[in-house]
């Protein structure tokens, strides 16, 4: 457990990765920071809905020792504007063609404003259990992965993608945000131009209203992918800024 004495030096980069995604999205950054001697760890995101997902990543988060600097990707860029706030050691958050929601917002309402999202023509809804009964998960159409979610990335390497993606439950997108971290915290953000999937426009969007430190770049969905070097050094401009 990470205590007050011990939350001083360089943070840990802790990757939270988004829906229809899974850790090795993050690979390339990763090697990177290694490289580069920066502490980091990619937290397994359960994709379960907001108050679950917030909830286990905050642990995860509140578990590591010293200071944490919070990277989200897409869906993930919610879980941590709701798990950042639980966990006392995060000094400030990085969204990576993510979502950083306000209070009260869910997915579905930011969506619904997007002119550049498609995301919700190419989802195809599932069922799972639950101790009470049965839920919604979605994934993505595997015939119009690429071009929704991953445009830059070859086309068999998106078929790879497409065929290893993992769902999202329906409680992903309709629960709200409670208590937005980007409200407290200095945060960094990567608007990928060419987003087709969360929509280029309201990220943006979110990204100025919360006052972050905006890059942005010619890139996909999946910009963590396509240009890791590009997000690596973001993350390190985010980590010499809290230096500072």
């Amino acid at each position: 457990m990470t205590t007050a004495a011990s939350r001083t030096g360089t943070p840990t980069v802790v990757l939270v990765h988004g829906a229809f995604a899974d850790s090795s999205s993050w690979s390339g950054v990763v090697a990177r920071l290694l490289a580069a001697g920066i502490p980091v760890k990619a937290v397994s995101n359960p994709l379960r809905g907001i108050t679950e997902d917030a909830a286990y990543v905050a642990s995860q988060l509140q578990q590591t020792e010293g200071p944490v600097l919070a990277v989200g990707h897409s869906y993930g860029g919610a879980v941590i504007t709701n798990a950042a706030s639980r966990a006392d050691n995060v000094v400030g958050l990085v969204y990576v063609a993510a979502f950083a929601p306000d209070e009260g917002e869910s997915l579905m309402d930011v969506e619904g404003n997007s002119k550049d999202s498609v995301l919700t023509a190419v989802l195809l809804p599932v069922q799972y259990p639950t101790t009470s009964g049965t839920e919604t998960e979605f994934y993505i159409d595997p015939a119009k992965f690429h071009d929704a979610f991953a445009a830059d990335v070859a086309e068999k390497d998106a078929a790879v993608m497409a065929a290893t993606q993992r769902s999202a439950s329906s409680l992903a997108f309709s629960t709200p945000t409670s208590d937005p971290a980007w409200k407290k915290l200095p945060s960094w953000a990567i608007v990928a131009t060419g987003d087709k999937a969360a929509g280029s426009d309201v990220l943006l969007q979110m990204a100025q209203r919360a006052g972050a430190t905006i890059t942005e770049i010619d890139a996909s969905h999946v910009v963590m992918v396509t240009q890791a070097q590009a997000v690596t050094d973001v993350i390190m401009q985010a980590l010499d800024g809290l230096s500072r």
